[in-house]
């Protein structure tokens, strides 16, 4: 048993355009480093948040990296005091994970600090519970990945059947994060109940397609599949600029582009680094033509999820 061990966890893409609510894929930056040290008395501390995107609650109950914790600590019966360190990579309410992010890293540095020894698919239930307590709804496609790395399909929650998917070499993303906020529950609550069969019908090809084409490395069918019926074009209404940055990363050589999660974040997957900066260049000045100014990040697909760093 250490007495302080540091995890880090990546940023992630929820939905990939085409897989509401089932496909996601981490990205190898910007990411969580959560510091987990182990305190004499019983409980769980959270020093004030540093970073770049800092202003979350210490109170545990009330802090997703905090509500995880606690879970896995009930899971294994211990009462264990742990003192916690978190920096935020992972810009808030942006659609790159930043809750899930949070958790998974605590998770992952606890679960290494007292030995527990279990796998990483075994800690994803606590990241859900702290999910839930972040949005009302235990979702997996942001802390799957997190966790996994790579692309994952979410084939269920109850029971937990998570997919890890093939990633084709070379995709890189792009992902650009406007200045400004959209609650989960918001773009949530845009979305119509019910959706007629042949939309569904639609979908379910555009996912397949999609899913194919990364074990394939067909990028042409990649970017035939980011195609999405159901979310986006009530989600779009949200961000501003949106049809104008999906128009010019398409324009500047992008397989896709979309919404990253739920918003206001959008990425594009590019077939090269060199395309992918110039996607994000064009995707930043749409933006800007919106009155946003932005963050971007280019970044390859990472392969290995969280995990202890030295």
């Amino acid at each position: 048993m250490s007495d302080s061990v540091k995890a880090f966890a990546p940023a992630t893409v929820a939905n990939a355009v085409s897989g509401f609510d089932v496909l996601g894929f981490a990205l190898r930056e910007p990411g969580d480093t959560v510091i987990c040290k182990l305190m004499s008395e019983p409980g769980i501390r959270i020093a004030p948040l540093t970073g770049a995107y800092s202003s979350l609650p210490v109170d545990p109950k009330l802090n997703t990296a905090g509500v995880a914790v606690q879970s896995l600590l009930d899971a294994h019966h211990l009462e264990t005091g742990i003192d916690m360190e978190i920096i935020k990579g992972v810009p808030m309410v942006g659609g790159m994970g930043s809750s899930a992010s949070s958790g998974v890293a605590a998770v992952v540095a606890v679960n290494a600090l007292l030995g527990l020894d279990q796998a990483l698919i075994d800690l994803l239930p606590h990241v859900l519970e702290s999910e839930r307590s972040a949005t009302g709804v235990p979702h997996a496609d942001n802390a799957a990945p997190s966790l996994l790395g790579g692309f994952t399909l979410v084939r269920s929650v109850d029971p937990i059947d998570i997919v890890p998917l093939a990633t084709p070499d070379n995709l890189i993303c792009v992902l650009v994060h406007p200045h400004m906020h959209i609650k989960t529950k918001d773009a949530r609550e845009i979305l119509p109940k019910n959706v007629p069969l042949t939309k569904a019908t639609e979908q379910m090809g555009h996912i397949a397609g999609f899913v194919s084409g990364l074990y394939s490395s067909d990028l042409n069918l990649i970017s035939r599949a980011m195609v999405d019926v159901l979310a986006e074009p009530h989600r779009g209404a949200l961000i501003p600029g949106y049809d104008a940055v999906r128009d010019a990363a398409r324009a500047g050589g992008a397989l896709g582009c979309g919404i990253s999660g739920s918003g206001p974040s959008m990425f594009a997957l590019c077939s090269s680094e060199e395309v992918a900066k110039g996607v994000g260049e064009k995707m930043q000045k749409a933006f800007s033509s919106a009155n946003l100014s932005s963050d971007l990040f280019v970044s390859e697909i990472s392969q290995q999820g969280a995990h202890v760093q030295d």
